[in-house]
């Protein structure tokens, strides 16, 4: 993407955008999983139906927003779904908690859930499978078809590597510092099916590589990739997948409506016929390995030059190019303000150190993730996750 803004495109003034969050269900007497996921969705459901699902694994829960205008709007729908997961999982002698992954594990394989798309995932992947048990942010921008948001992904391939570094929220698993930022996103990637999407001129060169790695058998389904950036088979919207799920809500609302500001500015370009840059695989899967290693307080790559600046300075420029549309959207504070608290806290790997090296390792790094996930999701302020 030019690092210009371009003349904004009125059609897509009304997208939408709406939140996937991925979160971990914990002991808090133990600080262990706990395989408590479908219990805690069937209780949540009762407030909030069908916004709440189950997962891959038993020991986690996903909550959902529906398609929002504003920051406001997704505040309060993601308040409203944290907290009726909050007061389920606590109903089931659990705490919601959100990191990447398990900060302190059992040894053993992740316990799945009965599904048949589960069970196929354990056949075609077999031991890869083991400790597939990661939590994510995911973000979805409404567009108006298929065709347009395989072109604007073509834009945002190049932007993922800075989305990891600023979402980064996994440097420990099973009770270990890893050394990266953000290890779910080092767990994706030995996946050939994960990661940046190929560059693909037209929704019929898209579909012709998912059904490439599908016969493969690389793939599950050609109709659902995984890949982190993907044109939703159920809903009309571009799906962004690169992110961990984070503790902070606000920081869940900034990224979100950065994202949204990031996508129609795409959009805007693939409208008017601007090819993306034309970065290969190898070159952007290298990207998101430094960035998930590094985090915020690393280089990243620029999109455009291919040059390595401090992820800051990335950060800025993002901003200088979409202050308009933020502008228009009423999101440029949410924006300003999240840059703001990762350049004086760091990331959220940067604070589970923190608070490994303050208290009591590990234990004390779910001690603290348990508040900070259920902090502004529930009335009154009630943030004990015992």
């Amino acid at each position: 993407m030019n690092t210009s803004p371009p003349p904004y495109d009125p059609s897509l003034a009304v997208s939408t955008v709406g939140v996937e969050e991925e979160f971990f269900l914990v002991d808090p007497r133990i600080r262990l999983p706990l395989p408590a996921g479908p219990a805690v969705a069937d209780r949540a459901a009762v407030d909030v139906g069908d916004l709440v699902t189950k997962e891959f694994s038993l020991c986690q829960v996903e909550g959902r927003t529906s398609p929002c205008r504003s920051a406001d709007e997704l505040r309060g729908d993601l308040q409203r779904v944290r907290g009726a997961l909050v007061t389920a999982a606590r109903a089931e002698g659990a705490a919601l908690c959100a990191s990447g992954t398990a900060v302190m594990q059992e040894a053993g394989p992740a316990l799945v859930a009965d599904h048949p798309r589960y069970r196929a995932g354990r056949a075609q992947y077999r031991s890869m499978m083991d400790d597939f048990a990661i939590s994510a942010l995911h973000v979805h921008v409404h567009l108006p078809d298929r065709e347009l948001a395989v072109r604007t992904a073509n834009h945002l391939r190049p932007w993922l590597p800075l989305l990891i570094a600023l979402s980064a929220n996994s440097p420990f698993d099973r009770g270990s510092d890893t050394g990266y930022a953000s290890w779910r996103s080092v767990i994706r990637s030995r996946f050939p099916c994960l990661g940046p999407p190929p560059y693909a001129a037209t929704s019929e060169e898209y579909e012709r590589l998912a059904a490439a790695l599908t016969e493969s058998e690389a793939m599950l389904d050609a109709a659902t990739p995984f890949w982190d950036l993907r044109s939703n088979p159920r809903v009309p919207t571009l799906e962004i997948r690169a992110m961990d799920v984070q503790q902070d809500l606000d920081d869940t609302v900034a990224i979100a409506v950065l994202l949204r500001a990031l996508t129609v500015t795409a959009a805007t370009l693939a409208k008017r016929g601007t090819p993306g840059p034309v970065w290969e695989a190898e070159v952007l899967r290298a990207a998101c390995w430094r960035a998930a290693r590094d985090g915020w307080s690393g280089k990243g790559f620029h999109p455009v030059t291919g040059q390595y600046r401090p992820v800051a300075a990335l950060a800025e420029e993002v901003l200088a190019l979409l202050r308009p549309r933020l502008e228009e959207a009423g999101d440029l504070d949410e924006v300003v303000a999240l840059f703001d608290r990762l350049s004086r806290r760091g990331d959220g790997a940067a604070r589970q150190r923190a608070w490994a090296a303050g208290g009591a390792g590990p234990q004390a790094v779910v001690d603290r993730l348990l508040p900070a996930t259920a902090r502004g999701a529930l009335p009154g302020g009630d943030v004990s996750g015992r």
